[in-house]
C-alpha cells in the first residue's frame, strides 16, 4: 500500500502547487491592475468619488490607476500629479478630470453633488453625461467656487435598471453630504428613483429623461430636456407642413416608458395636424421583421417611417428599418436615435432623417459652450453634454442661494428661478424646463470628424 500512499501524496502537492500557483497570479494581476467595477458587485463599489473607476475595462494609461490608488490613500498631491498625466494622455475622459478637481478639494470643505448614470452598461451615453457635468465644475471650481466652496463630484453606476436605480437614489439619500443629483438619464430609472427621492427630499436632476409622466411627478423631481410632447408636435408639423406628407407608422419599444411616451403624443400630435398614423410596430417583440414591418407600412399607405426606440434594448432593430428601407421612405426619429452607431451603423441609408432632440450646439452664435467643450476635451459634443451642463449649473445656482437640501429644492421650485446654460435659460414648471426641440439631419460631413454628421434643419 505505501507505493500507492505515496502516489497520493505527490497528487495532493502538485494540486496543492499548482493552487497556489493559481492564487499568487490571481494576487499579482491585482496587484497591478485596477479595481474595475462590473454589474453585480455591492452597492458600495458602484460609488465613487475618484477612489475606484466605473468605467469598465482596464483603465488607460496606467497613471490613472495610480490617480485612483493615491485619492483612496489621501495622497492628494499624488493624486494631482497622477490624473493631470492621464489627462493629457487623454484628453477625452471626463471621469479623469471628475477625479483631478476631486482631488484638488482635497479635505476642504466642500458641497456635493451626485451623477447616477449607466456606466457599466451605456459606457459612451454616460461619458457624454458626465462630460457636461466636469466642464462646470473645472469652471466653478477655477473660479473661486460656489461663494468660495468648491464642488465635489460623485459618480453612481445605476447600469440604467429601474431596480439599481432606486438602490442607488436609497443610498445617495443616505448621505447626507450629498445635496443634489444629475440623473437617473432614462425615464423608467427616473420614474422609479424618483419616488425614493421625492421620500428623502434630495433633488435630482434628470438631463435626458423625456417621459410626459415626469411632468409634475415631483417636487424633487426636474430635467433639462422637453417632454416627448414637445419633441412630438415639432416632428409632426415638420412632417405634415415641411413634408406636406400626411401618413406614417411608427416603431417603438413597448417596454420602454420613453418610447410609449413619444410614440402616444407623436400619434396625437400628427392627427391634430390633420395626418394620420396608419401603423404601429412593435421593436421589442422577438419575432420582429424590418423588412415585413416596412412592406406592411407600405401597403398600408404610409408615406413617413417615424422611430421611437429605446437605446437600451432596441435601437439595433431602428437601426434594421433604416437599412432596409433604402432611403425609400422618409424617415423621423427621436432623440435616443442620436447616436455614433446610427451614423456609423446606418451610414448612407440615414442620410436625410430627421430627428428630435433638445438642442444642438451650433444653433446659439452667443454661447461659449461649443468653444469650452473643445477646448476641454479637444473633440465636438453633443446634446446629453449640453443638458447635463445645464443640470449641473442649475443645481449650483441652487446651491448658491442656500446649500441645503431643503434650500435646493426651494431655489428651482421658486417662480423666480433662472440659470443660463449651454442651451440657454434653465427656469423650471412643474419640475420641467420650458424650452423648444431642435431639430436635426444626418448629413455627409465631417463636423464631428466622421463622415456622417447630426446637423440643424435650419
Amino acid at each position: 500500500m505505501k507505493p500507492k500512499q505515496n502516489n497520493e501524496t505527490k497528487i495532493l502537492a502538485s494540486t496543492l502547487l499548482v493552487t497556489v500557483s493559481i492564487v499568487c497570479c490571481i494576487v499579482w494581476w491585482f496587484t497591478i491592475h485596477p479595481i474595475i467595477i462590473q454589474p453585480g458587485l455591492p452597492l458600495q463599489n458602484r460609488i465613487s468619488f475618484g477612489d475606484k473607476s466605473l468605467i469598465p475595462g482596464e483603465i488607460s494609461p496606467p497613471v490613472k490607476k495610480a490617480g485612483v490608488e493615491a485619492i483612496a490613500a489621501k495622497s492628494y498631491p499624488q493624486a494631482i500629479a497622477n490624473f493631470t498625466a492621464a489627462l493629457k494622455l487623454n484628453r477625452n475622459d471626463p471621469e479623469t478630470l471628475i477625479y483631478l478637481n476631486n482631488a484638488r478639494i482635497k479635505s476642504l470643505k466642500s458641497y456635493t453633488i451626485v451623477a447616477s448614470v449607466p456606466i457599466g452598461t451605456h459606457t459612451d451615453i454616460s461619458l457624454e453625461v458626465l462630460r457636461g457635468i466636469a466642464q462646470v465644475q473645472t469652471r466653478i471650481n477655477t473660479s473661486g467656487g460656489i461663494k468660495g466652496v468648491p464642488l465635489k463630484v460623485g459618480i453612481a453606476n445605476d447600469d440604467g435598471t429601474p431596480e439599481m436605480a432606486k438602490q442607488i437614489a436609497s443610498s445617495l439619500v443616505s448621505n447626507s453630504e450629498v445635496l443634489g443629483v444629475v440623473g437617473p438619464i432614462t425615464s423608467d430609472c427616473t420614474l422609479a428613483a424618483g419616488t425614493i427621492y421625492t421620500d428623502g427630499k434630495l433633488v435630482a436632476i434628470s438631463p435626458t429623461s423625456t417621459s410626459v409622466k415626469i411632468s409634475d411627478f415631483s417636487p424633487y423631481v426636474f430635467r433639462t430636456v422637453p417632454s416627448d410632447l414637445i419633441a412630438a408636435k415639432y416632428l409632426a408639423k415638420y412632417m405634415v407642413n415641411t413634408l406636406q406628407k400626411k401618413n406614417a407608422a411608427v416603431f417603438f419599444s413597448s417596454p420602454s416608458n420613453y418610447s410609449q411616451s413619444l410614440k402616444s403624443e407623436f400619434l396625437s400630435s400628427v392627427l391634430q395636424e390633420g395626418g394620420q398614423v396608419s401603423s404601429e410596430f412593435d421593436l421589442s417583440k422577438a419575432d420582429f421583421s424590418a423588412a415585413k414591418s416596412i412592406q406592411q407600412a407600405t401597403t398600408q399607405g404610409a408615406e413617413v417611417l417615424m422611430l421611437a426606440p429605446d437605446v437600451d434594448n432596441t435601437l439595433d432593430n431602428a437601426l434594421k428599418v433604416i437599412q432596409i428601407n433604402q432611403k425609400k421612405l422618409t424617415l423621423l426619429a427621436g432623440d435616443d436615435v442620436y447616436t455614433p452607431k446610427t451614423l456609423e451603423i446606418g451610414r448612407e441609408q440615414a442620410v436625410g432623417m430627421v430627428l428630435a432632440v433638445p438642442g444642438h450646439i451650433d444653433c446659439d452664435p452667443k454661447s461659449d459652450f461649443p468653444s469650452e467643450s473643445w477646448k476641454a476635451w479637444h473633440a465636438c459634443v453633443g446634446w446629453r453634454t449640453a443638458t447635463s451642463d445645464d443640470a449641473t449649473v442649475a443645481l449650483i445656482a441652487a446651491l448658491e442661494r442656500n446649500p441645503t437640501r431643503s434650500g435646493v429644492q426651494a431655489a428651482l421650485t421658486s417662480p423666480d428661478f433662472s440659470a443660463t446654460g449651454a442651451f440657454g435659460t434653465i427656469r423650471f414648471l412643474a419640475g420641467d424646463r420650458s424650452a423648444p426641440v431642435q431639430l436635426v439631419k444626418i448629413v455627409p460631413g465631417s463636423l464631428a470628424g466622421g463622415d456622417y454628421d447630426f446637423e440643424p434643419v435650419r
